[in-house]
């Protein structure tokens, strides 16, 4: 499986013939979806959900589908035949990968501010674990974790300790769109000194991809 990162949270995965794409937003290189048989949405932030851009995108390719939950469905409604919704808890197939969905609620950035849906997505039993906009836990091995490093709803020691909790073999960073140059790398290196004896922390750019076993 190869794991291509395309700016901010949004990541592609391939496998054999099958493409699988998780929160194209407003951030995202819209080139993620080129080619693109599947598409995974954990909630509606337009930094994970770009509407006009993955409309587009289905239009242009209507074997192309979309996995999310009824909030974003809602705003998906002239695709509404490409669209499945799904629930914490449930398992499914999406371009030849296999996926459960966990979690439910985005993490809280203000106590005056709702509190919207979000589902996390687990790749592959374990392969790989997208969080969303939270940090909720997998409920199993981790080998590669997405981890969101900088959010109005985040602190820096939130993340490495949700990391630390996880345990992946790696952590990846993403959300990471609202840093500067020099904010990156402070996170960084921060990051990497306190998970270093838990877990291998490496940053990939945009377009740069890795390989999982």
């Amino acid at each position: 499986m190869r794991l291509t990162k395309y700016g901010h949270a949004c990541v592609r995965l391939e496998k054999d013939s099958g493409v699988l794409v998780i929160d194209p937003g407003a951030f995202s290189d819209p080139r993620v979806l080129d080619g693109a048989d599947a598409v995974l949405i954990t909630h509606e932030h337009l930094d994970h959900v770009a509407v006009d851009v993955i409309e587009a995108a289905v239009r242009a390719r209507p074997q192309m589908r979309v996995w999310t939950h009824t909030a974003v469905a809602g705003l998906l409604g002239a695709l509404e035949s490409q669209v499945t919704t799904v629930d914490t808890g449930e398992e499914f197939t999406a371009a030849g990968f296999r996926v459960r969905a966990v979690g439910g609620e985005h993490a809280v950035i203000h106590p005056d501010i709702p509190v919207c849906r979000n589902l996390g997505f687990l790749i592959e039993e374990g392969a790989v674990y997208h969080p969303g906009d939270s940090l909720a836990l997998p409920g199993t091995e981790v080998e590669v974790l997405l981890l969101p490093v900088a959010a109005p709803w985040l602190k820096l020691a939130e993340a490495a300790d949700f990391a630390r909790t996880v345990a992946p073999k790696r952590a990846l960073p993403i959300h990471d769109a609202i840093l500067s140059a020099a904010g990156l790398s402070v996170v960084d290196r921060l990051l990497g000194g306190l998970l270093r004896e838990h877990t291998e922390y490496a940053r990939i750019d945009t377009d740069e991809g890795v390989e999982i076993a």
